[in-house]
């Protein structure tokens, strides 16, 4: 039964239709006009001035920094979790093109596991085998490791870059997350608590945005001899940011209102700030693509109704016509991507589509098909999606079928799946979870 695959578009036959549709009841937005009161922000030349210097220091340090390898992967690291590599992509390209053509003797777990993951995001196919020393002559994996616990947090997040066929790193990921699980009662309150973060969320399937916030704010515990002058620049930069998406956010929410969406189709769900933290400001972040969020934004708020038009309002003969005219146009669409997203939102929903009697889920499908129990088909569908998040990892390899600026953005998706989705529906919950990272990333600047 674990071979199989659902497939996403399997939905029941006219026959077992339930019309008319029992109608859903969504909560109204929570955030009202709060974003219009953006858009009279103005850029602060004088802040803008000292961040470029900020800016140029970090790019110094970072070309200079010395050849200890450990160092230069640590402050690489940094750059990338603290939000700011986007200025200095050729740098770090450069630098982990050289990392990756050399040899270096490195015994510590923590800086062979750092090593590994900063090659395999940056798409180079560097080889799972080295990891192989880990393990003892009955082919398990050391027990001298158990006790370097920063050693097994940095080979745990080195681990969900893995594709298909790497065994070891499928081992690796059972063996650190069981150890990690057991040992935050014995560590400092910092590193339980980083311990305790990344187990909830992997950092390759974290947000960039979130887990930058998140980073700012524990950079200076976990490190011995914190960065000052970088440290600055990303929570500088981090605020400037945050102001560019909040305009965007007054100018979108002024044509939502509009539109008057609540009231002209009150059964579709009014969730506009959502739409543009989860398939805008997630995918991406980075000022020069303001137009595309924008746009991206507008165009999933309208899919977001058609969903509700399928969901809680069409009936059956209805959404037939409505389907055949949205056939009739062909989407360019990543099955990997897509699949995390379909069967996520499934898990996620499913209790909520059988009080509405939408039985039209994965999760029903999979239950229906194959006999199997609610527990079984959840199962299944996660190592579904655990599979294709390692299509997605190899796509992400070079070489590459397309460049990866837009391999990035599909990554960026399936980002936005695993955390709305991981613990609840987040969109449809507007007071749950997601309400937290809205606020942390798009109301709340850094303090200085």
């Amino acid at each position: 039964m674990s071979s199989v695959e659902v497939p996403l578009s399997q939905s029941s036959s006219p026959n077992d239709t339930f019309d008319p549709k029992p109608s859903a009841t969504f909560s109204p937005s929570i955030w009202g006009d709060h974003f219009l009161s953006y858009a009279s922000l103005e850029v602060d030349a004088e802040l803008e001035q000292h961040v470029q210097e900020l800016k140029e220091e970090v790019r110094s340090m970072l070309m200079t920094s010395p050849e200890n390898v450990s160092q230069k992967l640590n402050l690489i690291d940094d750059i990338q979790r603290l939000g700011v590599s986007y200025h200095f992509g050729n740098e770090i390209e450069e630098i982990l093109q050289k990392i990756h053509k050399s040899s270096y003797n490195l015994d510590d777990l923590y800086t062979v596991a750092l090593r590994f993951r900063l090659l395999r995001q940056q798409g180079f196919n560097v080889s799972c085998d080295l990891f192989n020393k880990l393990k003892d002559g009955d082919g398990k994996f050391k027990e001298s490791l158990v006790d370097d616990v920063v050693g097994l947090l940095s080979l745990y997040e080195a681990t969900h870059h893995r594709i298909h066929g790497e065994e070891i790193l499928d081992e690796a990921l059972t063996f650190t997350t069981t150890n990690l699980e057991s040992a935050t009662f014995r560590l400092s309150p910092p590193l339980a608590k980083a311990v305790t973060h990344a187990l909830n969320q992997p950092l390759r399937k974290g947000l960039p945005r979130v887990e930058a916030r998140y980073y700012l704010s524990v950079y200076e515990e976990l490190r011995e001899s914190p960065n000052e002058t970088l440290l600055t620049f990303a929570k500088l930069d981090f605020n400037r940011l945050q102001r560019v998406h909040q305009k965007e956010l007054s100018e979108i929410t002024r044509w939502w209102k509009d539109l008057d969406v609540p009231n002209k189709l009150p059964f579709a769900r009014d969730r506009l700030v959502e739409v543009y933290f989860c398939w805008s400001m997630s995918v991406y972040f980075q000022p020069q693509y303001s137009f595309a969020r924008r746009t991206s934004c507008k165009v999933t708020a309208i899919t977001s109704i058609m969903d509700d038009i399928y969901d809680t309002h069409g009936k059956f003969e209805e959404l037939e016509l409505f389907t055949e005219a949205i056939e009739r146009h062909e989407y360019i669409i990543m099955k990997a991507a897509s699949t995390v997203t379909r069967l996520m939102d499934d898990i996620a929903d499913h209790k909520l589509e059988q009080e509405r009697e939408h039985f039209a889920s994965a999760v029903n499908c999979y239950m229906r098909k194959y006999g199997a129990t609610e527990e079984e088909a959840i199962i299944e569908l996660r190592r579904q999606v655990n599979n294709a998040w390692k299509d997605i990892n190899e796509a992400c390899l070079h070489p590459t079928a397309v460049a990866m600026p837009l391999l990035i953005r599909i990554l960026n998706f399936a980002r936005v799946m695993d955390v709305v989705y991981k613990c609840e529906d987040g969109y449809n919950n507007a007071d749950g979870g997601l309400k937290d990272f809205i606020v942390s990333t798009l109301v709340e600047p850094v303090a200085l």
